[in-house]
Formats: structure tokens, sequence, C-alpha cells
């Protein structure tokens, strides 16, 4: 069951959260391996921020959410070797899908989509590079406004953006179609042509898991 928009705005704007950073079961303890492409390249009702070239060979999605641990360790580690070498030369599509495990992972998503398409990346990247100052502290929304205020965000936009429902619900969606449909009960799961792999595996082995898809 979801939280109304009404508790989570006074979850989130009352600081009363989670902090959760490890993998975590949420919906369904189904599983699925591998998954139809079709059903993978449904969109959720904002649409996918797509990285990389439409014609790549290989498509990887990535359900995360901004308070995993284990999800800020794959883009600090692994994510600049996928993006300069895969991504950037046309050999993948990325496409990060929101998997938030906690109100404070969903207030950060539901901010990194009011920013646009352009900064959603962006805005993403900073929340994982940043995330022990404001996911892990004792007032975790305060860090949270000085981070989107480096984003452009005023205090009215920032506190506009956690009460839009439309923007909730979406980011929900997301995540609940992913756990029904895909059975994904943790975070980081990736899917590589539809194919499953869990967890934040190394650039050691992106390279063993991409290299034979891309042809070298």
């Amino acid at each position: 069951m979801t939280l109304s928009r009404r508790t989570f705005v006074t979850c989130v704007l009352g600081a009363v959260l989670v902090g959760s950073g490890a993998l975590s079961a949420v919906l369904s303890p189904a599983f699925a391996q591998t998954v139809s492409a079709a059903d993978l390249a449904e969109q959720g009702p904002l649409g996918d921020v797509v990285l990389g070239s439409p014609d790549a060979k290989v498509t990887i999605i990535e359900y995360a959410s901004l308070t995993c641990t284990h999800c800020a360790h794959f883009h600090e580690t692994t994510y600049p070797t996928l993006k300069s070498k895969y991504i950037d030369t046309g050999k993948v599509k990325f496409i990060l899908r929101e998997f938030p495990l906690d109100p404070l992972a969903t207030a950060g998503f539901m901010l990194a989509r009011c920013a646009g398409k352009d900064k959603y990346y962006p805005m993403v990247d900073l929340l994982f590079d940043k995330q022990a100052n404001w996911a892990f502290t004792d007032k975790p929304l305060d860090a949270l406004l000085q981070l989107a205020k480096q984003a452009g965000f005023t205090q009215e936009s920032f506190e506009a953006c956690l009460k839009d429902q439309k923007t909730y619900d979406a980011v929900n969606w997301v995540k609940d179609r992913g756990a029904e449909k895909f059975g994904v009960n943790a975070t980081p799961t990736f899917f590589i042509n539809g194919k499953a792999e869990n967890g934040a595996f190394t650039v050691e082995r992106l390279d063993q898991l991409l290299t034979p898809l891309v042809g070298g």
C-alpha cells in the first residue's frame, strides 16, 4: 500500500523518514531472471529519461533507490566506466528507473523529476554523490533542500514539488510495476537486454557482461 499525498508530505516535510540503505525486500518474492523486452520497454507516466544512442545494441535498465548504499557505490565505482566506455560511445542505452525504498528516496526522485529531463541525471548523480550528507543525517530534509538549491530549486519550488500528487504517483507507479511485473525486490537490480543482474557489480563484471553483447 502506498502513502497518501497528505501522509507522504507529513512524513517528508516533518523529516520522519526511514534511513535504510541496504538491500530491502519490497512487494514480490518472485524474481524473473529474464523478462520480455516489450514489457520492459513500457514507460511510466512521466516517461523514461534515456542516456545513449536509441539504436544501441544493448539496453540497460537499472532499478535503484537514492538511499541505497549499494546503488551509490555502483554509481561511484562502476557507472563512470559504463558511461564513458559504453553509453557515450553509442554501444549502450541506459535508463534509471525509480525504486525508492523509503519516503526520503521518494522525495529525492520527485525532485529529480521536477528538475526536468535535462537535469534529471545531474540531480540523481548529485544525490548519490552526497548520499551520506543527506540520507543519513539528523535533519535530512534540510540537507536535501540545500542540495536541491544547487540544482536551481527555491524553498517554494522544493516544497511544491514534494506536494505534487502527479509526480508522487508516477514515481510509485514505476516502483510498483517493477515489483509486481518483474519481481524486483532489492536495489540495485539491472536488466541487460532483459536479463537480470542483481547487486552493485564491478567494472570487471561489467566488461564480462557487455563485451559479448556489444561485439568487443
